[in-house]
């Protein structure tokens, strides 16, 4: 069931994903007079198809993990003489430019109106307090405490742990001191905490801001009763269900999750004996943890199971909700420093600050949409927006075949005065190819040690 979960979910993220950057190339071309000839959701077959009045065909083709707007060109078949001038490759450079960055603006929209929509709509988010810092970690030495809630990093103001780990994740590679804004429990005036740092995650897979300055987020007190169970899984195969608490494992009374999470961790391949309570009635069962293999090469127990969710008190909670218009300035900011962070993820991943495996692709893609489907809407939303600016921004990078090459094809033209000549740009095209074909391949091959 989760399977089926993942694959409906990332066909709905990435129909809607390209059917607005594909709407974007096809509404600026029909209003610089281009002749659209196809406008289609996905390759292959078309499996429904309509021709409107203007000739254009809408189709929804069978494979549905991209799209394209197919244009009246001289360069790809012979035009009437009397269509001439509907032509794509007949128009202005600025037209032409108009029409393939209106594919990536597109996205950009979508993501903006996204997450108007979450600022209108009002999120409840969990209050930053610190939950322990490590012994001898920066944090300790800092003096940040126990309670202590953290207000503002490097100046900026933060309100929740996903602002904190963004600003953090933008950080990487930074050597320095490190500003904390935190207000000690009780008090209302915050306090400031340096905390020294060299070469903050750099190359660290999967980057783990918070754990490298040694903060554990506040959390109430999380039973070991299942809240989740994934068909096909450890858990699963061992006869648990959702409900059940688990008593033992072992003979050693579990106290918590974590403590269950932890055992789970350090137990890959070895059968465990778990005692458990279901409906009052405590039961035995024997449960094999799979292995989850790390970049590092350290293999981790994985079960395929979740908490039941727990109800945090309202004194740790904060509600964020604008009105209708200042959303808007609120949703433009937040499209642009996701925009800013993706760009800067880029570049730090091309000079070596960030490792290559954090790359990723389709599988991994299912997986979180899938995560965030039964998260509920506010979160799907999110992922939704975040990797509608994705898009836009690789969309942009200035590589043969995707929209930025023909971008920089087209200033290319307006300095030169001239187009660059077909020879250049079939030679372009063929390189286009290779690299994108090369970070697919990449991505899927981590995607693949994620999973096994």
């Amino acid at each position: 069931m989760g399977l089926i979960q993942n694959i409906l979910a990332v066909i709905v993220v990435l129909g809607l994903l390209v059917t607005f950057h594909e709407f974007g190339h096809f509404w600026v071309a029909r209003r610089c007079g281009v002749k659209v000839l196809r406008f289609s959701v996905g390759f292959g077959k078309p499996l429904w198809s309509r021709v409107d009045r203007h000739g254009t065909e809408f189709a929804i083709a069978a494979i549905p993990l991209g799209g394209y707007v197919k244009m009246l060109d001289e360069r790809e078949a012979p035009v009437p003489e009397e269509q001439l001038d509907q032509a794509f490759n007949r128009k202005t450079v600025w037209q032409r430019i108009a029409v393939v960055a209106a594919g990536p603006i597109a996205n950009f929209l979508l993501a903006i109106v996204a997450y108007w929509a979450l600022f209108v709509a009002g999120t409840t988010v969990v209050a930053p307090m610190v939950g322990e810092t490590l012994p001898d970690s920066p944090a300790a030495e800092a003096g940040l405490n126990h309670g202590d809630e953290i207000t503002a990093i490097q100046g900026e103001s933060v309100s929740n742990w996903e602002a904190i780990n963004l600003k953090l994740v933008s950080m990487i590679g930074f050597s320095g001191d490190l500003t904390i804004e935190a207000r000690p429990e009780g008090q209302s005036n915050a306090s400031v905490y340096e905390l020294p740092l060299r070469d903050y995650l750099t190359r660290q897979d999967p980057p783990q801001p918070l754990q490298t300055l040694g903060i554990t987020p506040w959390q109430p007190d999380v039973p070991a009763m299942l809240g989740q169970v994934i068909d096909g899984e450890a858990a699963a195969e061992a006869g648990l269900q959702v409900g059940d608490r688990i008593i033992a494992v072992d003979e050693q009374p579990i106290a918590d999750w974590m403590a269950f999470v932890n055992v789970i961790r350090g137990s890959p391949g070895q059968a465990l004996s778990v005692k458990f309570e279901r409906n009052g009635e405590p039961q035995t069962t024997t449960l094999t943890p799979a292995r989850n293999s790390l970049e590092t090469g350290v293999a981790i127990g994985y079960i395929g199971a979740g908490a039941e969710p727990v109800t945090w008190p309202d004194e740790y909670q904060r509600e964020i909700r604008y009105g209708p218009v200042e959303a808007v300035g609120q949703s433009l900011s937040r499209t642009a420093d996701m925009t800013l962070l993706t760009v800067d993820a880029i570049r730090k991943m091309l000079v070596g600050l960030i490792s290559p495996s954090n790359l990723s692709g389709p599988i991994t893609i299912a997986q979180i949409s899938g995560d965030t489907a039964r998260a509920g809407l506010e979160a799907f939303v999110g992922f939704l927006a975040y990797l509608s600016i994705s898009l836009g921004v690789l969309n942009l990078l200035p590589i043969p075949v995707l929209d930025g090459g023909h971008l920089l094809y087209y200033f290319m033209e307006i300095v030169r005065g001239r187009p660059v000549s077909e020879k250049t740009q079939a030679i372009g095209l063929r390189i286009g190819l290779a690299m994108v074909g090369t970070l697919m391949l990449m991505a899927l091959y981590f995607d693949l040690m994620r999973l096994w």
